[in-house]
C-alpha cells in the first residue's frame, strides 16, 4: 500500500469516520430495536457522535436511545435517552447525548439498535454514527 495518498489509507487512519447509518428510521411506535444500524469499516470502534437528521416532519417530542443489543437493556446503552427537541424538519439535526460509558468504551458490536422511548405519529428520520475505527 502506498500510504502517501488519501485513497490508499484505511478508515483507522482517519478520525470521525462514518461508522454506520440507518435511513428512514420510524419513530412512529415505541419499542426495542425499531431499527438496526449496521457498523461498517471496522471490527472495533469508538463512538464519538450520533446524529439524528432529515426528519419527514417535526419529531421534537420523540425520544430515542441507541444500544448495542436489540433487547432494550439499558446497560448496553451507547447513548442516553434523548429528547429530539431540535429535529423539526428535513433541514434540522441534533446530536444524541452519549452515555457516560461511551467516553471510555471500545465497541465491537456489528450493529447498533434504535430504541424509541417516546413515539411521534408518522415520524421518520436518519441516524448516523460517527467515530474512530480501532481495528479493521
Amino acid at each position: 500500500m502506498n500510504a502517501n495518498h488519501v485513497g490508499a489509507l484505511y478508515p483507522n487512519s482517519f478520525g470521525n469516520f462514518g461508522l454506520g447509518k440507518a435511513v428512514g428510521v420510524s419513530v412512529a411506535a415505541t419499542g426495542n430495536a425499531v431499527a438496526q444500524i449496521p457498523v461498517v469499516g471496522g471490527s472495533s470502534y469508538i463512538v464519538r457522535r450520533i446524529v439524528v437528521a432529515n426528519a419527514n416532519q417535526s419529531i421534537a417530542t420523540g425520544n430515542v436511545t441507541i444500544l448495542t443489543s436489540n433487547d432494550g437493556n439499558a446497560s448496553n446503552a451507547v447513548s442516553n435517552a434523548t429528547l429530539l427537541s431540535s429535529v423539526t424538519s428535513t433541514s434540522t439535526y441534533q446530536d444524541v447525548t452519549l452515555a457516560t460509558g461511551a467516553a471510555t468504551a471500545v465497541y465491537s458490536a456489528g450493529s447498533l439498535y434504535v430504541k424509541v422511548n417516546t413515539a411521534v405519529s408518522g415520524g421518520t428520520c436518519d441516524i448516523t454514527v460517527f467515530g474512530d475505527v480501532v481495528t479493521l
